[in-house]
């Protein structure tokens, strides 16, 4: 029963006032956990806390095997030991089925609370059933929310990339080592008022959305009219916006059915890398973020094909927090990512073999390699092998 009161005084999802980018950015988490998470920065008092918790009720539901401790998916690559053992040994795992939730970590927690703890003694006589399971373990399967992530002590920092890395929380005490699955979509909430975050755990965040006021009038009036309804009577309200949120936990349902059917088109994956390339992102991470968010977006929207609006708004999602050429230039602006996607979109359309949007095609007499990087516009340089003179041909709008 309090699980029960607890989620009736969370504000419903389809019921919060603005934050649409946000609230897709989770949206899209939901249908295709695989995405791996999403940072939410911005001031206080912007409904960043709310719109996390509201997730719960939209969120799908998971195969994992009953009675595992880890919750651990039956059809996993990864099982915890006591599982994997029953599996060897030709038991039936049996599974059911549970909602994905969200789970907290606390700033105040310690590494014990966190990856878990181990009985020594117990160790050697029981195996894994002497570990007590920490808060790694309860986000298998699940969300693993940080509020304030900014202000994560480093030793946990530490061991929550470990664990986002790898998708397994190994335990080490006294020269005894545990592992165990821990699969989870990590969402993390700051204020850049507050401190900046480490470099390596920013870049753990797939998505980013950035939030702050940008609400009209009308819009702040009718937050706090559904704020005041809500308060009043928490179970009348959630009755009266329930045909909303049975309707878009459906859609959520219905994408998942047809995910796995989204085509990408070569141009389209070819016109993600040449855009990446283009901005001079770090790594290869962001192109297949992109293109795992492009084509959740378009299961979202009932469409089983990528299409160019698709690989603008996965882009402005995945590319708004990274640094780029290892860490000297800043995140590409709004209009930089668009501009590329946009430009790799139309030469890779044509079928056209260059490297970059912004690179000359080789000219019938001479068909030396050349290369173009940087931000549409700016830092773009093209240069032909054999060739007197350099010139300069980029793709104008």
């Amino acid at each position: 029963m309090p699980l029960t009161e607890l989620e009736r005084s969370v504000m419903p999802f389809a019921a919060i006032v603005g934050l649409e980018k946000l609230k897709l950015a989770l949206i899209l988490n939901g249908v295709n956990p695989r995405i791996g998470g999403v940072l939410i920065s911005g001031p206080k008092g912007t409904g960043k806390t709310t719109a996390v918790r509201a997730l719960a009720d939209l969120l799908p539901e998971v195969d994992m095997v009953e009675g595992c401790p880890f919750g651990c998916n039956p059809a996993g690559d990864s099982l915890c030991p006591d599982c994997r053992m029953r599996q060897r040994k030709g038991e039936n795992l049996g599974t059911l089925k549970r909602r994905m939730r969200v789970v907290d970590l606390p700033l105040s927690t310690t590494e014990d609370r966190l990856i878990g703890a181990l009985d020594i003694e117990r160790v050697l006589k029981d195996g894994i059933q002497a570990l007590r399971p920490g808060i790694l373990a309860e986000a298998n399967q699940n969300i693993l929310y940080v509020d304030e992530v900014n202000l994560l002590p480093d030793h946990l920092v530490d061991d929550l990339l470990d664990a986002a890395a790898t998708k397994v929380n190994v335990i080490e005490r006294d020269g005894i080592s545990v592992a165990h699955p821990s699969d989870f979509v990590l969402v993390g909430t700051m204020n850049p008022e507050e401190g900046e975050l480490r470099p390596q755990l920013l870049d753990r965040f797939p998505l980013h959305v950035g939030v702050g006021g940008g609400l009209s009038v009308d819009q702040r009036m009718e937050l706090v009219k559904r704020n005041l309804a809500f308060e009043r009577g928490p179970e009348r309200f959630r009755e009266e916006w329930s045909e909303h949120q049975s309707s878009l936990a459906e859609k959520v349902i219905r994408a998942k059915e047809i995910l796995d059917e989204v085509m990408l088109p070569e141009s389209k994956l070819r016109a993600i890398a040449m855009a990446c390339d283009a901005l001079e992102v770090d790594g290869v991470r962001p192109d297949i973020i992109i293109s795992k968010t492009a084509i959740t977006n378009a299961a979202f929207e009932g469409r089983r094909e990528v299409s160019l609006e698709d690989m603008k708004l996965a882009a402005q999602l995945a590319l708004s927090h990274r640094t780029r050429r290892g860490g000297l230039l800043e995140p590409p602006s709004a209009d930089d990512i668009d501009r590329a996607i946009v430009k790799a979109d139309e030469v890779a359309r044509k079928d056209d073999r260059r490297n970059s949007p912004t690179e000359s095609p080789p000219s019938p007499e001479k068909r030396t390699e050349k290369r173009s990087r940087g931000v549409f516009g700016r830092q773009s340089k093209i240069a032909e092998t054999g060739m007197a003179d350099v010139k300069k041909k980029l793709l104008t709008e």
